[in-house]
């Protein structure tokens, strides 16, 4: 298969004699939908059904129209129940191998510690059924091409009985009475909403069946439901349109309001192409440099030669005078010219005479970076007496995002409101602090939630959308403002640069001690957890732990038996421009541990996938690790040159096992022909969903372990776009993707972040054997 460039609950495992075989499918791209009808929230005459929730799987319908009787158990008591299932799935693996020590997130991860914070909101959940059959559901979460909105479409239509086609899934403006409610990260849109969502939709299933018995004086549990419609044993046939009005007045539905085993979903888990792409092929589906606001006019800004420069001087009069030009206005970050079109914007920017103060990195280059990042570890706890020991050391390059749309954002900001649309990962966040800028209440600032094409977590922040607020109120006008791609490259935010050192000792075929020191430039966590009162403790402490350290603390673990294990993060605050980049600390962090697990299995005589194997915590992670292998025909001769590598990552409620075969006979153009993925996430809700996540993480890893970094240079970034900036084209993907999904079982697990660490650790782990070299800094070729 062919590749582009990027657009975008522990279980034991089944014995293997007895193991169900797992799903094997291919890759394929998924996304989202936009552009459902407008809803308004009015009581029942306006014929209309809302379906509220209050916490999963604990249920109230309201609308107006009072409460059901809350059922007994809650979200709580599922965390709970979740975390406790993942305690007790760790298990060794033999018993002549000493028990590792589990990790925090062995029992409470970040997406548990999420999907807590959020309960107090979660209520607000809404899901409309309109009176022309059409079931709404605005999602507060952002679609950035990851297919969030054609699986929860998915979960409506197949607990409410009705057509994939019927079921639209608009993205919410930000809501800030949401809270937590509103963050797209950490892997856990689909883990968080996934009860939720089939609680209500279940719970408007069953007033539409109360609502056909009434009218047609039936018992309502002789009726069913199929086709978006409800049937009667004589023939009789009612529409959910038809049924609206009469469901919105139903307070305590006569059959049970409860989500369907798994052995009754038609949908969930079926391959499922995205429900827009009809609007994608097109041209229909929107974003927001596609979108028509009356009066914003293109506007692009000239920016300092270093990072986080600012304006000495500036001559701006040949530009004024150059066509279509209608303003140039100074902002904190550069100067901004608006114009009739970008062309012409962008031919004014150039003919800006500025010159700039340095940036306060400006004497800064890679090098020095590397030194401080080396100067901030702490010391190793055990020396290795009387021990045999493994050390290694890893030095990891800033990477940009690199989304395939650039940063763009429309805002018409007036005396008394404001107005933006934006892709937003953080919308709530975004509306607090852009109110504050302009001086309004954060009522008046309207957040009009944009599909992105693409992500990785980039748009976490809202840069662009700030700038454009600033611009429109300086020239009293709405703007569009773009971001090209050398903006981005060379003044976004990048995953931080960060050293590793690693250390494990062994004796008697045991390994005894694991330490990890890793060293990272400080990742900007500002936007907390997508508002305010989060987005300040970042720069807090809690506990005497920085809140960047409680992530660490909550997402990292290793996942073997090796004896005692230490994980230690040390931030080196710079003032560049970071941000979580998909998997965040895991890319990294993971990634060095897969090499160390490599090199720990050759020096101590053994195959790197039997000392996994024997080592893995996780009964299903040793599934997922047999499953790979036995596909991917692990251990099989190759030519010189050549070679295959694994690599293994547990977080986020899944585990994935990525094998790819690579071919380095030039070390300067290596190239990896095969991957073999292997992934239990529990129930998958669209098998090709995750196809595309998993596929898109094995270019992610392709990129950044060979070719794809950022180089520092005096203070500036020296790449400026894709010319320079190596992610991986056609050329560099393998042509054979196989692609094995376990068994479903249990509730999903987080998928986006979990392919990154693994596949980034096969294609280095590969590059090693082929070479025989045991590389030390990423990418390889920089």
């Amino acid at each position: 298969m062919l590749i582009g460039v990027r657009s975008g609950t522990e279980r034991p495992a089944p014995s293997p004699a007895r193991r169900t075989p797992p799903i094997t499918t291919s890759t394929a791209p998924s996304d989202d939908t936009d552009g459902a009808p407008e809803a308004t929230d009015d009581a029942p005459d306006r014929r209309r059904f809302l379906t509220y929730l209050l916490a999963a799987p604990t249920l109230t319908v309201a609308a107006r129209l009072g409460l059901d009787a809350a059922a007994p158990a809650t979200a709580q008591a599922a965390v709970r129940a979740a975390a406790a299932t993942r305690a007790t799935a760790q298990e060794a693996s033999a018993p002549v191998q000493l028990l590792g020590l589990p990790g925090i997130p062995d029992l409470l991860d970040l997406g548990d510690a999420l999907i807590l914070a959020g309960l107090p909101t979660s209520h607000l959940l809404v899901l409309e059924l309109t009176t022309t059959g059409r079931a709404v559901l605005r999602l507060p979460r952002l679609e950035v091409g990851q297919g969030l909105t054609t699986a929860v479409a998915m979960l409506v239509a197949d607990e409410l009985d009705a057509r994939l086609g019927d079921v639209d899934v608009p993205l919410s403006d930000g809501r800030p009475e949401l809270l937590f409610n509103q963050l797209t990260g950490a892997s856990n849109s689909v883990r968080s909403l996934y009860d939720p969502v089939r609680a209500a939709a279940a719970a408007a299933r069953a007033r539409l069946v109360t609502a056909a018995a009434n009218r047609w004086n039936l018992p309502a549990d002789t009726l069913r439901t199929a086709e978006s419609a409800v049937t009667a044993p004589d023939g009789r046939r009612a529409g959910y349109g038809e049924l609206a009005a009469d469901a919105a007045t139903i307070a305590v539905p006569a059959v049970p309001a409860t989500p369907k085993p798994a052995d009754r979903l038609r949908l969930v888990g079926r391959p499922t192409g995205r429900i827009d792409a009809r609007d994608m092929v097109t041209g229909r589906a929107k974003y927001a440099g596609d979108l028509a606001i009356p009066g914003a006019v293109p506007t692009v800004v000239a920016r300092p030669t270093t990072i986080n420069g600012t304006l000495r001087s500036l001559d701006a009069t040949a530009a004024r005078a150059m066509p279509g030009v209608l303003g140039i206005v100074q902002i904190p970050s550069g100067v901004a010219v608006l114009a009739e079109t970008f062309d012409q914007a962008l031919k004014a920017r150039n003919a800006l005479v500025t010159t700039w103060n340095p940036g306060p990195v400006a004497g800064l280059s890679d090098a020095d970076i590397r030194d401080r990042l080396r100067a901030a570890h702490a010391p190793f706890i055990i020396p290795p007496l009387l021990t045999q020991y493994v050390d290694g050391e890893f030095d990891f390059a800033f990477v940009n995002h690199a989304p395939m749309e650039v940063l763009t954002a429309v805002a018409d900001v007036r005396p008394n409101r404001a107005e933006l649309w934006f892709a937003a990962q953080t919308p709530i966040v975004a509306q607090q602090t852009i109110a504050a800028e302009l001086g309004l209440p954060q009522d008046a600032v309207t957040v009009h939630v944009v599909r992105g094409g693409g992500s990785f977590g980039r748009r976490l922040f809202f840069d662009a959308a700030l700038e454009a607020a600033q611009i429109s109120k300086a020239a009293g006008r709405p703007v569009k403002l773009m971001w090209t791609r050398n903006d981005d490259m060379r003044h976004g935010r990048m995953r931080p640069a960060s050293h590793h050192r690693v250390r494990a000792t062994f004796a008697l075929g045991q390994v005894l001690s694991y330490e990890h020191r890793a060293a990272t430039v400080k990742t900007d966590m500002r936007h907390g957890l997508g508002e305010a009162l989060t987005a300040a403790g970042f720069n807090l402490s809690l506990a005497g732990l920085s809140l960047n350290q409680v992530f660490f603390l909550l997402s990292e673990k290793n996942p073997y038996n090796v004896g005692l294990p230490t994980q230690l993060l040390a931030e080196v605050p710079l003032d560049v421009h970071t941000g979580s980049w998909r998997s965040v600390y895991s890319g990294t962090v993971r990634v060095a541990d897969e090499i160390m697990m490599d090199e720990l299995a050759r020096r101590m005589g053994q195959d790197a996938v039997a000392f996994r194997r024997t080592r893995l915590r996780s009964a299903a992670g040793r599934a997922v690790l047999d499953t790979v292998a036995t596909a991917g025909n692990w251990g099989r001769p190759m030519p010189p040159g050549q070679a295959q590598g694994i690599g293994y990552h547990d977080e986020n409620g899944g585990r994935a096992a990525y094998l790819v075969e690579l071919d380095a006979t030039d070390p300067a153009n290596p190239r990896v022909t095969r991957a073999v993925i292997a992934a239990d996430l529990g129930q998958v809700v669209n098998p090709r969903g995750l196809e595309a996540q998993l596929t898109g993480a094995l270019i992610d890893g392709i990129s950044v372990i060979l070719q794809a970094g950022n180089h520092i240079d005096n203070g500036a970034v020296r790449e400026g776009s894709y010319a320079d900036f190596h992610y991986a084209r056609q050329r560099h993907t393998p042509p054979v993707v196989e692609i094995h999904l376990m068994p479903p079982s249990g509730p999903p697990g987080g998928a986006g972040e979990l392919g990154v660490p693994a596949a980034s650790a096969a294609v280095a782990n590969a590059y090693a054997r082929a070479t025989g070299t045991s590389p030390r800094s990423f990418p390889i070729n920089f």
